[in-house]
C-alpha cells in the first residue's frame, strides 16, 4: 500500500453515483470497475459506488468490484436513505441491501429541509430525526463506518435553521463520523457557504463535510469556502461530471489543497497522475475532455499572445500559476496571426530547433504563418501543419515525399438514392509515376483511400496510419454560394495523434491539403528520409 495520508482529511469521490446521473453518460458495470480502479490508483480516500438494492447494475457492480479490486487507496462507499417512516432500520429491505454490499463505509442521505420532510417523506419532523437516528445507530452497531448526507442543508437552513441544525446533531450523536452539509441545488455562493459551515461547525460540534452542485458556477469555490470554515471531508466528481451543470470538480479541488493550501490528501507521487486519470476516465464515459478544464486541459497552460511568449521566454513562472508538470501536464505555445518572435521562438525550441541566433528566419516564419492566417489556416490547432511550414524554412526546401500531378473525387449520384464515391490519385514518388484509383464512403474517403492505394508499396509505414477525427468549418463568404473552407484532420499511428490543416475553395481542395501534410508528417514521424 501507498504511503497514505491520514484520516484527517477525507477525499470523497462520487462520479460512479452521483457523476453518472450526468446527461449522456450511461455506465455498464464494466465501466464502473474501470472508473473505480482509476479513482483508486489516483489516490482519492472514498469511492462512492452506487445505490446497491436501487438498481442491479449497481448491486453487481458492488458483488463484482469486492470480487475483482484489490483498492490500494480507497474504501468502497455504499449509498442509501435512511429507513422509511414507521419502518425499524433493521426492517428496512433498502438499509439491509446496504450492509448486503459488503462496502465497509455507508452514506446515508437524509432530509435536512422542514419542507421536504414534510412534502416529500410525508412525516413529521420527530421522525425524521428518528429516522436518522436509528438507521445510523443499527449501520454502526453492524460495524460499519457511517457518513450523512444532509440533502438541501444549506436551503433547509434558510428556511429553519434550528431543525437543519438538529438533523446535524442528532446524526453526530447517533455516530455518523461525518455529516455532509450538501448545496443540492447548487445556488450558493462562497461567502454564504463559508458562513453557514462556521455557524454549524460551532454549534453541533460535528465533523463536517461538503457536496456542492455547479449551478451558479461555484461548486469548486464553494467546496474550498467550506474547507476554510472547518470541513474537512470533500465530495466530489471526476471532471465535474453530474446532474445538470455537475458537481464540484475532484481534480481542481484536488490541485488547490495540495498546491495551494499545502495539504497533503493524496498519496505522494499522484498529483502528477491528474492529467492522465483525467482524460482516461473521459474516454471511458465517452465524452470528449475539456480542453480549457483547469489544470488538466490541453489549454490549461497553452500560451497564445505574443506578450506572453516574450514573457515566458524570460521565466515561464510569469506566466503560469504552476509548474504544468506538478499536475501531470505540459506547457504548449500556440502559433497563430497573434504571434510573436517569442512565440515562433518558443514553439521552435519545443519541436526541436534553436531558433534564437537568427532573426530573419524568424521574421520571415512570423509573416509566413500571419500570411496564411489571413487566409484562414489555424495553426493552433495543427502543430503538425506548423511543422512542416518550419521545417521548410529551416531547411529551405518543403519536406515532401510524393509530388502530386493531379488528383480527383467523383460523385455519383444513383436512381435508387445511394451514392457512389470514387477517386483518382496521379503523383510520383521515389522516381515513379504512381495512378491509384479507390472507392469510398465519402469524396474524401475515397481520396484518403486512392493515396494509400497509391503509396503504401513504397512507403510501407503508411499502413499504421489512421485519420481519426475530420472537421469542416466554412469561413466568410464572398459571393452567394462561395466560401472558404477550413478542414482539420487527426490521424494516429498507434503511437500519437497529430493534426493538420488545409483551406481552399471547397471542402474537397481543402481536405486534400490536410491530408497531403498529414502523410508527410506521418513519415516524418516515422523516420523515413525524403531524400532516399
Amino acid at each position: 500500500m501507498k504511503d497514505l495520508p491520514d484520516d484527517g482529511f477525507h477525499v470523497f469521490d462520487t462520479t460512479l453515483r452521483d457523476g453518472a446521473q450526468r446527461e449522456g453518460i450511461n455506465l455498464t458495470v464494466a465501466d464502473k470497475l474501470t472508473i473505480a480502479r482509476h479513482l483508486d490508483d489516483f489516490g482519492v480516500g472514498f469511492i462512492e459506488g452506487g445505490w446497491p438494492g436501487a438498481n442491479p447494475r449497481d448491486t453487481e457492480f458492488f458483488a463484482r468490484a469486492r470480487a475483482e479490486i484489490d483498492f490500494r487507496n480507497a474504501q468502497l462507499v455504499a449509498f442509501g436513505a435512511t429507513r422509511k417512516a414507521g419502518v425499524r432500520a433493521e426492517d428496512d429491505p433498502q438499509v439491509k441491501a446496504l450492509l448486503d454490499s459488503g462496502a465497509p463505509v455507508i452514506t446515508l442521505v437524509a432530509k435536512s429541509h422542514d419542507r421536504h420532510v414534510d412534502l416529500a417523506l410525508r412525516t413529521t419532523l420527530e421522525e425524521n430525526l428518528a429516522m436518522v437516528r436509528e438507521t445510523v445507530a443499527h449501520l454502526r452497531s453492524q460495524g460499519r463506518r457511517v457518513f450523512l448526507d444532509c440533502e438541501h442543508f444549506f436551503d433547509g437552513y434558510r428556511a429553519n435553521p434550528a431543525y437543519a441544525k438538529q438533523v446535524v446533531a442528532t446524526a453526530h450523536e447517533a455516530g455518523a463520523e461525518v455529516v455532509i452539509l450538501c448545496d443540492t441545488n447548487g445556488g450558493m455562493l462562497p461567502g454564504q457557504i463559508d458562513a453557514v459551515v462556521r455557524t454549524v461547525l460551532a454549534d453541533t460540534g460535528a465533523r463536517l463535510g461538503i457536496h456542492a452542485q455547479d449551478d451558479t458556477g461555484c461548486a469548486v469555490a464553494n467546496t474550498l469556502a467550506a474547507v476554510d470554515a472547518g470541513a474537512t471531508h470533500v465530495q466530489c466528481t471526476a471532471n465535474g461530471y453530474g446532474e445538470r451543470v455537475g458537481n464540484a470538480n475532484l481534480f481542481p479541488v484536488v490541485a488547490a489543497l495540495e498546491l495551494k493550501y499545502g495539504r497533503r490528501v493524496l498519496p505522494e507521487g499522484a498529483l502528477e497522475e491528474m492529467t492522465r486519470i483525467s482524460h482516461a476516465i473521459a474516454e471511458v464515459v465517452n465524452l470528449t475532455p475539456s480542453t480549457h478544464q483547469p489544470y488538466v486541459g490541453v489549454s490549461a497552460f497553452a500560451h497564445k499572445a505574443g506578450l506572453h511568449a516574450s514573457a515566458i521566454k524570460v521565466d515561464p513562472d510569469l506566466y503560469q500559476h504552476i509548474d504544468p508538470e506538478r499536475v501531470g501536464n505540459t506547457m504548449r505555445m500556440l502559433v497563430s496571426d497573434m504571434a510573436g518572435r517569442a512565440s515562433i521562438e518558443l514553439k521552435g525550441k519545443e519541436l526541436g530547433f534553436d531558433l534564437g541566433g537568427d532573426r530573419a528566419l524568424v521574421g520571415r516564419i512570423v509573416e509566413r504563418v500571419k500570411e496564411r492566417e489571413l487566409a484562414g489556416y489555424t495553426y493552433e490547432a495543427a502543430d503538425a501543419s506548423f511543422e512542416l511550414l518550419l521545417r521548410q524554412e529551416v531547411e529551405g526546401r518543403p519536406r515532401r515525399y510524393f509530388r502530386v500531378e493531379s488528383w480527383r473525387a467523383i460523385v455519383e449520384d444513383r436512381p435508387d438514392g445511394t451514392h457512389a464515391n470514387e477517386a483518382t490519385v496521379k503523383l510520383w514518388a521515389k522516381g515513379e509515376r504512381i495512378v491509384a484509383t479507390a472507392e469510398g464512403n465519402g469524396p474524401v474517403n475515397a481520396l484518403d483511400r486512392a493515396l494509400r492505394v497509391g503509396l503504401e508499396r513504397i512507403y510501407p509505414q503508411l499502413a499504421t496510419m489512421e485519420l481519426v477525427d475530420y472537421k469542416v468549418r466554412i469561413l466568410e463568404g464572398k459571393h452567394g454560394t462561395e466560401s472558404t473552407t477550413r478542414v482539420l484532420v487527426s490521424t494516429a499511428d498507434g503511437q500519437g495523434e497529430w493534426s493538420t490543416v488545409g483551406v481552399g475553395g471547397n471542402v474537397i481542395a481543402a481536405s486534400w491539403q490536410a491530408l497531403d501534410d498529414a502523410y508527410a508528417y506521418g513519415l516524418l514521424r516515422a523516420g523515413v528520409d525524403p531524400q532516399e
